[in-house]
């Protein structure tokens, strides 16, 4: 990587067609309250990240468009994602794949839609 690269990914969004549904779900699995704002002629809810770290945000914009195929997303859900798992559903989601172990050094995944369906993934270290 170039110097004074140290993340491969800086940024990510994850597109929405109904932009408050689509907040208030993450809102909910995640527990949090997302900042909201325009930018440009798009609409922005930031997700949760630490100063100087990777970020990213449900964007509403006519040329977003969700989907299941392609590049997923895999969301911080340490320190163990059954708890966010387990409101997917509640919050209209569907779990696709379950809390599964990858090995015991690099933890578990699962992998959800959204009430957008967007394919989105959740890993933890338990």
């Amino acid at each position: 990587m170039a110097d004074g690269m140290r993340n491969a990914i800086n940024w990510f969004q994850i597109p929405s067609s109904d932009y408050g549904r689509a907040t208030k779900f993450y809102e909910s699995i995640l527990g949090v309250t997302m900042h909201r704002m325009p930018m440009g002629d798009a609409e922005m809810a930031f997700l949760p990240a630490d100063d100087g770290k990777v970020g990213g945000a449900i964007v509403f914009h006519k040329d977003a468009k969700p989907s299941a195929d392609g590049t997923m997303v895999f969301l911080n859900g340490n320190p163990d994602l059954t708890e966010i798992l387990g409101r997917i559903e509640k919050a209209g989601g569907k779990v696709i794949v379950p809390k599964t172990q990858v090995n015991p050094e690099i933890g578990y995944f699962a992998v959800f839609l959204d009430t957008e369906g967007n394919k989105v993934a959740l890993h933890s270290q338990k």
